[in-house]
C-alpha cells in the first residue's frame, strides 16, 4: 500500500485539485484508493459531491471507529471527509502534552486499514500538528506548486520539512514528484519558474498541469475532471500524472 501526502506550504498552488484527481485517476485504472482530507475547509467532500456521517476529526478523537469514518465516493475510491471540527482534533493533539504521542495519533488511528493500494492525503497548506501527523503517516510526498515564486518558497518550506522528518528514526518519507501547475506555456514568468524547478529537483519534476478552465469549474459540478471535461487538456494531465506516479511506484519496488 502506497501512502501518498499532497503538500505545499503556500495555498493556491492546486494542492486539493491534485489530490482529488490523482485519487480518482487510479480509481479509474481499477485501484482501491482512499483519499484522507486533513484540512478544515473540507473541500474534498465537496468537491466529490460526498455526504459523510464522520469526519478524521472522529476518528483522531476516539468518536468512530475507522471503518465508519470511510465514506464511498465513487467506484473504487473512498475518502475520509474533513470539515472546520478538525480544529476541535488539533487542540486535542496539543493538549495530549505528550510530543510524540501528538504527533502519531494518525498513524495509530490508521492501523490495520487494508484493502487499498493507494492512500492520498490532502494537507492543509499551514505548518501544523495536524501536518506533521500526516507526514509520520506518508511514505511519499507529492508537491504542487503554482508558476509563481511565492510558490517556489512554499516548495522550499516543504523540503526543509522532508529533511526534518527524514531525521527521525524509522520513517522513511521520500519526494516522489513536485507538479508544476496552472501553467502558461506562453508566459515568460511561467517557462521561468518551471526550469527553476527543474534546476533543483531534476527527474522530481513532472510534466505541467496547464492552466484550464475546466479543472476549475469541476469541484463546482462535484465532478473530477474525467467525469466533467474528458476530452480537456487538465484530464489529459492528470491521467499523465496518474501514469507517471505510479510507474514510480513500480520502479522504487
Amino acid at each position: 500500500m502506497r501512502i501518498l501526502g499532497v503538500l505545499n506550504h503556500k495555498g493556491g498552488t492546486g494542492k486539493t485539485t491534485t489530490a482529488v484527481n490523482l485519487a480518482a485517476g487510479f480509481a479509474l485504472r481499477g485501484s482501491r484508493v482512499l483519499l484522507v482530507d486533513l484540512d478544515a475547509q473540507g473541500s474534498v467532500a465537496a468537491a466529490l459531491g460526498v455526504t459523510y456521517t464522520y469526519t478524521v476529526t472522529d476518528l483522531l478523537l476516539g468518536n468512530a471507529e475507522l471503518t465508519a469514518c470511510i465514506s464511498p465516493a465513487r467506484e473504487n475510491l473512498d475518502i475520509i471527509a474533513s470539515d472546520r471540527s478538525l480544529i476541535e482534533a488539533e487542540g486535542a493533539l496539543w493538549r495530549m502534552n505528550n510530543h510524540d504521542a501528538s504527533r502519531l495519533q494518525l498513524r495509530k488511528k490508521m492501523r490495520g486499514l487494508k484493502g487499498y493500494e493507494y492512500v492520498i492525503l490532502d494537507y492543509s497548506p499551514s505548518i501544523s500538528l495536524m501536518g506533521q501527523n500526516g507526514l509520520l503517516y506518508s511514505h511519499e510526498l507529492l508537491v504542487p506548486v503554482s508558476m509563481d515564486y511565492l510558490a517556489l518558497m512554499g516548495t522550499r518550506q516543504v523540503i526543509s520539512t522532508l529533511k526534518e522528518i527524514g531525521r527521525i528514526q524509522n520513517h522513511q518519507l521520500r519526494l516522489t514528484a513536485v507538479i508544476p501547475t496552472f501553467y502558461y506555456g506562453r508566459l515568460r514568468k511561467d517557462r521561468e519558474v518551471l526550469d527553476t524547478l527543474k534546476r533543483y529537483f531534476k527527474k522530481e519534476v513532472t510534466n505541467p498541469i496547464r492552466a484550464n478552465v475546466k479543472i476549475a469549474e469541476a469541484p463546482g459540478h462535484r465532478m473530477t475532471i474525467y467525469e466533467y471535461a474528458p476530452n480537456s487538456n487538465g484530464a489529459k494531465d492528470y491521467k499523465q500524472l496518474v501514469e507517471r506516479v505510479a510507474d514510480y511506484g513500480t520502479k522504487a519496488e
